[in-house]
């Protein structure tokens, strides 16, 4: 019976991701990934090569699923951090694993620098354009945006993001969701008086 190894590489990953999310790329333990995906820790090696490329592969995995899920859209920045703030909130574990990454991996990769330029040269065609407020530059106004829909799952004392879709109820993360989009339109509404 041959094995399914796009099944195993799945799991593997899904595994790796919760530890990650967890323990960090420090604390996360093999053996504990290998046996949460239910597959030999060989394969790990097998398939990723080493503890580090495996967190790679997972944390690229989670931001090509953000993108996918969250489409940038320069013509409505409050809309794209409330959709950040939705997707964080189906998906807490993410902004742990973005966190370690920050911690442990202080610089960005390659992808994750193109993806900001490329969204900061369509804020800054915007601000040519007028739609968007010129005031600040183009990549501190999108890192402002981004920091807004992201507010709530590091910066909010007390609150694990965990339990934020457990333990908030509806009415309180619709709140503090059109309180992200409300800054994020305050933040780039053209002044046009």
């Amino acid at each position: 019976m041959s094995r399914d190894s796009s099944a195993t590489k799945a799991r593997l990953l899904d595994a790796a991701f919760s530890e990650f999310a967890a323990y960090g790329i420090a604390g996360a333990r093999v053996d504990r990934i290998a046996e949460a995906a239910g597959a030999n820790k060989r394969l790990i090696y097998v398939y990723f090569g080493n503890k580090e490329q495996l967190f790679d592969e997972v944390l690229t995995r989670a931001m090509t699923a953000g993108a996918e899920s969250v489409t940038f859209d320069v013509e409505d920045l409050p809309g794209y951090a409330g959709a950040i703030f939705d997707h964080l909130v189906a998906r807490p574990d993410l902004m742990r694993l973005r966190l370690w990454k920050l911690l442990e991996r202080p610089s960005a990769t390659g992808l994750e620098q193109d993806a900001f330029r490329n969204k900061a040269a369509l804020v800054a065609e915007a601000q040519q354009r007028g739609d968007l407020d010129p005031a600040m530059a183009p990549d501190d106004l999108l890192t402002l945006v981004l920091a807004a829909a992201q507010a709530w799952f590091w910066a909010a004392e007390g609150v694990d993001p965990k339990e934020l879709s457990e333990s908030w109820s509806e009415e309180r993360l619709a709140l503090h969701r059109a309180a992200v989009v409300e800054a994020a339109r305050r933040m780039t509404e053209p002044n046009r008086a």
